[in-house]
């Protein structure tokens, strides 16, 4: 048994599929109060002829990790040059989206506390097509407008490369969308880069990322009148989730926890702790890329 265990083991490693992957620098502003904090990620969207997968490396590997890997793999290949400049802040974007062809269905993976929730897109975005055309590094792109999620945004998509998606949710266009930009400026995707990759199944299977404590494991599939509860219950009581878990403990578990000076700190201070750091966050990240999903 042990044998065969390790013979799949050995050939889900090497299962690979030709991807081609796009590089889009997110600028985002998630303090609505302090519009000068801008930060930045590089989201990668990955598609296959199987669908699509919209995610954000900085969660796997260092952000100085991250601008070198992604100017190795440019060098010598396809794509513009990359410039990623030194004064934008880099995020933690832990939200993910994925597409699935050819009927385009949509989920988005999003994180509240340390869960995991995946919540199918009941809604496809609606756009208007303009004749507007601008170059946008060396591609020849279209103008487009839509309202979603709770704001309006302009898309700005090319037919030279022949893919109808984009980043985020946003897809149905006549070509890629290489930049969008909602219209307060707090959110603006631009493509900067693209290649061929050879991307693992293995990979694939462990994006993207964590649920209940960072132990690891499937997303929470969720309605979004279900996502809306788990969020109004989280801005409660932050710690609902935790205290659950530990609710689940065999009788007479002992779980100790400490600072971080190594200092023992009971249940309830731990508590405390958690529930001021989210509050404070909660508060800091009000400028959400899809409002109507928190309302």
């Amino acid at each position: 048994m042990k044998n065969y265990l390790f013979l799949f083991t050995f050939l889900s490693v090497f299962v690979t599929a030709q991807t081609n992957r796009f590089y889009y620098d997110y600028k985002y502003i998630s303090d609505s109060t302090n519009k000068a904090d801008v930060k930045s990620d590089i989201m990668l969207l990955d598609i296959d002829k199987n669908g699509s997968k919209y995610y954000s490396r900085e969660k796997f590997v260092s952000d100085s990790a991250t601008k070198a890997d992604i100017a190795k793999q440019m060098k010598g290949g396809f794509g513009t040059s990359i410039n990623i400049k030194k004064n934008i802040k880099p995020g933690v974007i832990y939200t993910s989206v994925t597409k699935v062809y050819p009927d385009y269905k949509v989920s988005l993976s999003e994180k509240i506390g340390n869960t995991t929730y995946k919540i199918a897109e009941d809604q496809k975005p609606e756009w208007k097509i303009l004749p507007d055309k601008q170059k946008i590094g060396e591609y020849n792109t279209q103008k487009a407008t839509t309202t979603y999620g709770g704001r309006e945004w302009t898309a700005w998509f090319s037919t030279d490369i022949p893919f109808q998606d984009g980043p985020y949710k946003f897809y149905g266009l006549p070509g890629l969308i290489v930049k969008l930009e909602d219209k307060t400026g707090s959110h603006i995707m631009t493509l900067i880069g693209n290649k061929k990759t050879e991307a693992s199944s293995e990979e694939e299977l462990q994006m993207p990322g964590v649920t209940m404590i960072g132990l690891g494991g499937k997303d929470i599939e969720v309605t979004k009148k279900q996502f809306k509860k788990a969020w109004k219950d989280y801005q409660t009581d932050p710690t609902k989730d935790m205290k659950q878990t530990m609710s689940t403990l065999p009788a007479g578990a002992v779980v100790k926890m400490k600072n971080q000076d190594g200092k023992d700190i009971d249940m309830n201070e731990m508590y405390r702790n958690i529930e001021k750091r989210a509050r404070e966050e909660i508060q800091k990240n009000n400028n959400k890329i899809e409002p109507d999903l928190y309302k």
